[in-house]
């Protein structure tokens, strides 16, 4: 069916003259070229540019030096995304024409289509966490996102975070009415907070502390940090002009998430965790703050392969059910959701032994360092969470294990590796042990000898890339389609560079 023409007029598209047409839902514009000699027309090649691509319109003008406003009217200017892959690249089609009632009509009429689509944010609460990574959120902000924002008219209201909880605190007293979404700019460990914060801030507004309750505003992150693994998962590249156009498009998506919680007391809301290898290299890494980032997770990466101990669990899981009727969910309107489930009702798979690495992903965690993700196997929205378990075996194999999620699709195929997709996760350490750091620097004898702490001793768990110790037995459970992010999702994300080699 062919669309109605809405406007209809001559632009010049570079030195050339073009017949332009506009609809409800597109631009295309054809060379206008005159007859050869003998009679026949050229060979003509027209475009077509989508609205829905299209993020802001202005009239272009004629300005001398130092003139802010007037000037001689030159055409108008639109400003659309373009795709490489799964970058998200800013580019600008420029229409020119020396009519000022022309111009005014034609940019009157594609900005009032712009208004038309739903979704689109006008008002954004945005956090900048300062001292991320190389302490770039700031100037990445200013740099590059700010202008696209005020390019879309976007009204931002800002707060650089000045501590951790920060943006907590700022959550739970925030107009949040006001706005049509929550921008992050950060690392993973700024993001992890703020989805926490919307989670908890949704059950305050609900009056209902004891349900998982949808936030009803989306979350966007701009990637800040050293990883980035909640962004590479939800864009399938580290690029703040990608994520931010995302935003200005209204690009949306629900994403599961998990909940965190010992002897009946939530500990937090988050979309992954690791515990052994991975809660102890963060725990190592977190006293080495003072060197940069990257020497410091090579460090604890080495040191901790280099005293490789198993943790006893005793480790029970729900294994997942369908997920047909969550993906062919569509609403995106408040819902409670149940905090838990009565364990009668559930088939719990029980084991105990020795594990070298315990993982609970709920995405699929791409990062620089494991381009095809950590949990690969899992989606943004399949309503089931990754378990990923890794059973007591030499410090070789399990070298060669790591090193395959830089490379390879064959992360899984070692007989002491186990993967189930699940709904629900209990694990219990057995024994709580430490390894003192200092004492195996001084005496060779105690690499190899465990010391066993009191009951006040705990374990340290990575959640999102932050450290968490806990003492008590875990329970995580899935809340499937929980929170709302900007973005869409990635199958896979092979423009991630890789850039590990400490292993």
């Amino acid at each position: 069916m062919t669309e109605r023409v809405l406007l209809r007029g001559i632009f010049a598209l570079g030195k050339k003259s073009h017949d332009v047409l506009l609809t409800k839902t597109r631009l295309t514009w054809t060379p206008i070229s005159p007859e050869t000699p003998t009679g026949q027309s050229c060979a003509l090649r027209s475009g077509t540019l989508l609205l829905e691509d299209v993020f802001a319109v202005k009239v272009k003008r004629r300005r001398a030096a130092g003139q802010q406003v007037g000037g001689a009217v030159l055409g108008v200017a639109l400003f659309y995304c373009r795709r490489r892959g799964r970058r998200l690249l800013e580019e600008t089609l420029h229409l020119h024409n020396a009519s000022a009632e022309h111009t005014h009509t034609w940019f009157n009429t594609v900005r009032e289509l712009l208004t038309g689509f739903s979704g689109r944010p006008k008002s954004l609460k945005v956090f900048i966490n300062p001292s991320s990574h190389r302490k770039e959120a700031v100037h990445i902000y200013r740099d590059h996102v700010a202008p696209l924002f005020k390019m879309a008219d976007i009204h931002t209201d800002i707060t650089i975070t000045q501590r951790k909880g920060h943006t907590l605190s700022v959550m739970k007293e925030c107009e949040l009415d006001e706005y049509d979404g929550v921008v992050c700019i950060g690392g993973d460990g700024s993001v992890a907070e703020l989805s926490h914060s919307l989670v908890l801030r949704a059950q305050l507004d609900a009056g209902s502390p004891e349900e998982t309750v949808r936030p009803r505003l989306p979350l966007g992150i701009i990637p800040a940090g050293s990883t980035d693994v909640i962004s590479c998962s939800v864009y399938g590249v580290r690029d703040s002009v990608t994520a931010t156009l995302h935003i200005i498009l209204g690009h949306i998506q629900q994403v599961d998430m998990c909940s965190f919680s010992s002897v009946g007391q939530l500990i937090r809301f988050g979309f992954s965790a690791m515990f052994g290898f991975g809660g102890r290299s963060l725990a190592r890494a977190e006293k080495k703050r003072w060197m940069p980032s990257s020497r410091r997770r090579e460090y604890a990466l080495v040191k901790t392969l280099a005293r490789l101990r198993p943790e006893d669990c005793q480790l029970s899981f729900v294994a997942a059910t369908t997920s047909e009727d969550l993906s062919n969910c569509r609403d995106h309107e408040q819902k409670l959701l149940p905090v838990s489930q009565s364990e009668g009702t559930e088939s719990w798979t029980n084991n105990e032994g020795l594990y070298l690495s315990i993982s609970i992903m709920s995405i699929p965690c791409l990062s620089p360092h494991a381009p095809r993700g950590l949990a690969p196997n899992t989606r943004l929205a399949n309503g089931s969470a990754a378990l990923i378990t890794v059973e007591n075996t030499s410090r070789s194999e399990f070298i060669r294990h790591l090193k395959t999620y830089s490379s390879s699709t064959r992360q899984f195929s070692f007989p002491f590796v186990e993967t189930h997709a699940v709904s629900a996760v209990r694990l219990r350490p057995r024994a709580l042990i430490s390894w003192s750091e200092e004492d195996s620097e001084e005496e060779g004898d105690s690499k190899t000898t465990p010391i066993i702490q009191s009951q006040r001793g705990s374990s340290p768990w990575n959640i999102d890339g932050e450290l968490v110790e806990i003492n008590n037995e875990v329970l995580i459970r899935l809340h499937p389609r929980l929170i709302t992010l900007f973005g869409e999702d990635v199958d896979e994300a092979d423009e991630i560079a890789v850039s590990c080699s400490c292993i």
